[in-house]
């Protein structure tokens, strides 16, 4: 009862109304498809023909209708005013009950869900009355898919009714589902099929069968000599493949033999340089022994001068200090010598103005008494 109700979902996309995924599918197109034979009339000419193409079209013409419904129930604002409150109504009616029919199909196939979980676990006799209630739940949505049928019909039959509204829904293109497009795309292919049908004769149809079966009967003698060439190929790259290998292993063998005797030369050219090697490594040996003695000897030689130089500029600074408390000396002596000498000097001039101070003195008394 549930693949029945999937059958039944509507073709066109929505919110909510197009949350099941459709069934029907378009058979996927061959890469290159055979070029059927082209019928000699172009127009159909019965009464019968144009019929059957005339109900396919109108069939084509509604469906295109169908699929947008869900497009204007999703926009009522803008499609009120172009499609008439009539036809808006009746496809709010119609998408209620598609929710309701959805919203209730989801819940019967999740119920049924969890009673495959449980049967193994429950008792036989409570998953009985599981399943009894669960199919008189599913076929209790007979009735409501009925009643989508209807809302559909009635919607499709206002909307028919009105060719300016028709015609201004079936350029709403872009509201589509990519399903609902794909089904009609099939119905096109459909129709295309159906016309080259009725276009062809009973004389042109059995030229087609023959036709047919000389293109079937000519890939099976095709396919025949492909498999034979096939086959030799297979023992031609089997053959080859054996002188392939058979030369690849000669040319190993001739390699490999290379490559010993230019191991043996390079090992006896190893070995001679080994020799030299080791000579050198016991010169290089003594020589730098000789290097560490030569150096030693120039480290006691450097320290010796540095003493040395160290030494000598220690003698060169205290000769210096030397010259200067020499010269030092010799300039306060000479001061000494020179204060001296001043000293006497001025003695020497104080005694002799002494003496002519007395001597002047005593002139004055001797004055001074003659007159007495």
């Amino acid at each position: 009862m549930a693949s029945e109700v999937l059958t039944v979902e509507p073709l066109y996309h929505g919110p909510d109304i197009n949350r099941i995924p459709l069934r029907s599918q378009p058979a996927p197109k061959p890469a290159n498809p055979p070029k059927p034979l082209v019928p000699s009339k172009s127009k159909l000419t019965t009464i019968e023909a144009k019929r059957i193409m005339s109900v396919l079209d109108e069939t084509i013409y509604k469906v295109e209708l169908v699929t947008l419904l869900s497009y204007v129930a999703s926009n009522p604002e803008a499609m009120e005013g172009m499609l008439g409150e009539g036809i808006m109504t009746a496809i709010r009616q119609h998408e209620d009950l598609c929710e309701l029919l959805l919203e209730t199909t989801h819940r019967l196939q999740e119920r049924e869900r969890q009673l495959q979980e449980e049967e193994e676990t429950e008792e036989e006799g409570w998953l009985r009355d599981r399943r009894f209630s669960l199919r008189l739940q599913k076929a209790s949505l007979l009735p409501l898919m009925q009643q989508v049928r209807d809302s559909t019909k009635d919607s499709l039959r206002l909307l028919l009714s009105s060719p300016q509204a028709s015609s201004f829904l079936q350029m709403q293109t872009q509201g589509r589902s990519a399903e609902a497009q794909s089904f009609i795309d099939s119905l096109i292919e459909l129709r295309g099929f159906l016309f080259e049908k009725l276009l062809t004769s009973p004389m042109e149809a059995r030229e087609k069968a023959q036709f047919i079966q000389d293109v079937s009967r000519r890939n099976r003698r095709n396919q025949e000599m492909i498999d034979i060439l096939e086959n030799e190929l297979a023992v031609g790259m089997k053959r080859r493949k054996a002188e392939k290998k058979y030369k690849v292993e000669t040319e190993v063998e001739n390699w490999i033999q290379k490559y010993d005797t230019e191991m043996s030369e390079k090992q006896e050219e190893y070995e001679d340089l080994e020799v030299i090697h080791k000579e050198e490594k016991a010169q290089l040996e003594e020589l730098r022994r000789k290097h560490d003695v030569l150096v030693e000897e120039f480290a006691q030689i450097r320290t010796e001068r540095e003493i040395n130089s160290k030494k000598r500029m220690e003698a060169e600074q205290e000769m210096v200090r030397m010259a200067r408390a020499a010269t030092l000396i010799q300039a306060v002596w000479k001061g000494y010598l020179v204060r001296s000498m001043l000293r006497s000097k001025k003695k020497k001039r104080s005694k002799a103005k002494g003496k002519d101070k007395e001597k002047a003195k005593g002139k004055g008394r001797g004055k001074g008494k003659g007159k007495k």
